[in-house]
């Protein structure tokens, strides 16, 4: 069997452990497996490497991923659909693993309902996929916002300043709540919940009167209740998608003239996408792996590995792309403060 492996969307610790465990678990099984380049860019262009034993040494702790990724949607190119089936027929490829978010997966969906054997591998450090209850990539990127946070505690209470944390979360605050919460940020603000700029004022000032400096973890995609997204720019990539960025420095400008007190915003960015994935991300991104391929190997097409509990299973890929998971806020109340 020849099974095909490629990473699409924005790059996220533990992929390569992904492809690591793939083509390991895959070879010791008598199968080959291709990797293509660029995500569904390499399916497009026929773009391909063959991966062996020797090409995933080493990859476990490396951050990124050595197979390239991208954000091509082959079903907004003229004659894209078509490409990729001849791609793959060329190729032999009897089993494709996409490994990407709802974008990446959902063009997967689309290629299962067409026929073709295909498994998918849920990634995303947004946590905000459906059907699984974590993804790999997830607790890394909690991790480095977490410890951005410890270190703007001090140099906070230093200068006596507010400091705004800009986190990654389009639609989904999982970042912003689970490295606010760890972090001891005074206020969290989510996509979820448009948010009152008086409420965050308000928990900033006490903040201060209490002796100490306000910390306020922000989504990128949070915005004010009487606002609108702030974004980097007006261009969409391929799926549609504006490229948000902005809020952290326009909420401190914000914060700065109705407390008073100097404010600073820090844009942690792609920083909580990069470097070496945590311990519990190279467990769950192998564990996946070796799902996806035992799934292939008994024939199964049109799902997704998915964590359930501590139980890795398979979800339709459909029914998992279908909704984006996004926090609970009732299931927060003990943390109502932290929702300006």
């Amino acid at each position: 069997m020849r099974i095909g492996i490629l990473t699409g969307g924005g790059d996220c610790p533990g992929l390569n452990a992904v492809i690591r465990a793939v083509v390991r678990s895959a070879v010791a099984a008598g199968d080959e497996v291709v990797g293509f380049r660029d995500g569904w860019r390499g399916v497009l262009d026929d773009d391909a490497v063959p991966l062996d034993l020797a090409a995933v040494r080493g990859l476990l702790p490396r951050g990124g991923t050595v197979l390239g990724t991208s954000r091509t949607n082959p079903y907004a190119i003229d004659g894209g659909p078509g490409r990729l089936t001849a791609t793959l027929e060329r190729q032999r490829i009897d089993a494709l693993v996409p490994v990407g978010g709802e974008d990446t997966l959902g063009v997967a969906a689309k290629l299962a309902g067409e026929g073709l054997r295909v498994v998918g591998v849920p990634k995303t450090i947004d946590n905000d996929l459906d059907g699984t209850d974590y993804t790999f990539g997830f607790d890394t990127a909690v991790g480095v916002a977490m410890e951005a946070i410890d270190r703007l505690h001090t140099t906070g209470d230093s200068h006596h300043r507010t400091l705004v944390v800009e986190v990654m979360g389009r639609h989904a605050g999982w970042i912003a709540l689970h490295a606010g919460m760890a972090g001891g940020a005074t206020v969290v603000l989510v996509p979820e919940r448009p948010f009152d700029v008086e409420a965050v004022v308000g928990h900033c000032l006490h903040r201060f009167e209490s002796g100490y400096s306000p910390i306020v973890v922000v989504s990128e995609g949070a915005r004010p209740a009487d606002g609108a997204l702030v974004t980097a720019s007006g261009q969409t990539d391929a799926f549609g998608h504006v490229r948000l960025g902005g809020i952290g420095a326009a909420l401190a400008a914000l914060l700065e003239e109705r407390t008073g007190r100097e404010a600073r915003a820090v844009v942690l960015g792609h920083v909580q996408r990069g470097g070496t994935p945590s311990a519990f991300d190279r467990v769950l991104a192998t564990r996946f792996g070796l799902a996806a391929v035992a799934a292939v190997q008994e024939g199964r097409s049109g799902v997704m590995v998915a964590l359930r509990g501590t139980d890795v299973v398979l979800v339709p890929i459909a029914e998992a792309t279908a909704r984006l998971k996004l926090v609970p806020l009732e299931r927060y109340a003990e943390a109502e403060v932290f929702f300006g």
